[in-house]
């Protein structure tokens, strides 16, 4: 999710909610701690140089069980932070504690934000070796409308 697409849904929203991708929620008395700009220059295994920018938002709980921060209070947080980005318009990633500080991509469901699951990948798959793993289906599955003189999967 861009930053201008968080802001957008956080003028619809109340009250903030955060899931986690296991289904639990951050508690309601957490704090963002920060918002800035995580610039990453990098060369990927094909010995492309490549360059990445993201809006990292963290958040924090702490024992002051009833703050509670509002979705105004982030859009004015959101708002402050903008001349970091320029004229970008970042992804937004969430950083929380876990058992270390866990990355986290967002998404909005149901009025809720939910935290997404990252993973890594290769970004010069051409280049590495690593065959493409293909779909395999059961022929079964396919029925009638691909396998025939004309259905162009043979």
């Amino acid at each position: 999710m861009k930053l201008s697409e968080l802001k957008s849904s956080l003028s619809q929203m109340s009250d903030l909610s955060f899931l986690l991708p296991d289904g639990k929620k951050v508690p309601s008395h957490f704090h963002v701690t920060e918002l800035g700009k995580n610039s990453k220059h990098f060369i990927d295994c094909g010995g492309t140089e490549r360059k990445e920018e993201k809006a990292s938002l963290q958040l924090w709980t702490s024992i002051d069980l009833h703050h509670r921060l509002k979705s105004e209070k982030l859009i004015q947080i959101i708002d402050m932070s903008a001349y970091l980005f320029g004229t970008s318009d970042p992804e937004v990633e969430i950083e929380y504690q876990q058992e270390t500080i866990g990355r986290f991509g967002l998404e909005i469901k149901n009025d809720q934000l939910h935290l997404t699951r990252l993973k890594t990948d290769c970004l010069a798959l051409d280049q590495c070796g690593i065959p493409i793993e293909k779909i395999k289906k059961n022929l079964a599955e396919l029925g009638d409308s691909c396998c025939t003189p004309a259905g162009g999967c043979c």
